[in-house]
């Protein structure tokens, strides 16, 4: 994850550590994205990366509470890679000022 960060320029904080602005955490058992239910199920071959990867997500949460989820995907795209717009910055914060101003 180190090499991601690195590579977008950002700087990078270590789980639980205080030296960056994000932290990158990775997934290699899948874990994470099967207990939230994010495991891409689309039909395709495993060369194309489909097989155990993750849908493009992004879950803000408050205390462990989650208040909003947004998927990027379609039947035609289940990567979500040609309309990623419901999970980047703009939407998401968005999302939380709306969230908010329910609260």
């Amino acid at each position: 994850m180190s090499a991601w960060a690195a590579d977008l320029r950002v700087a990078h904080s270590e789980a639980n550590d205080k030296d960056g602005m994000l932290t990158f955490l990775g997934d290699p058992s899948g874990a994470l994205t099967a207990a939230l239910d994010m495991e891409m199920t689309a039909d395709g071959p495993k060369s194309d990366g489909i097989i155990g990867r993750c849908k493009r997500f992004a879950v803000y949460a408050v205390n462990g509470e989650v208040k909003y989820v947004a998927i990027s995907e379609s039947e035609s795209d289940p990567a979500g890679d040609d309309n990623p717009e419901a999970t980047l910055a703009p939407a998401i914060l968005d999302a939380i000022l709306k969230v908010k101003d329910e609260l």
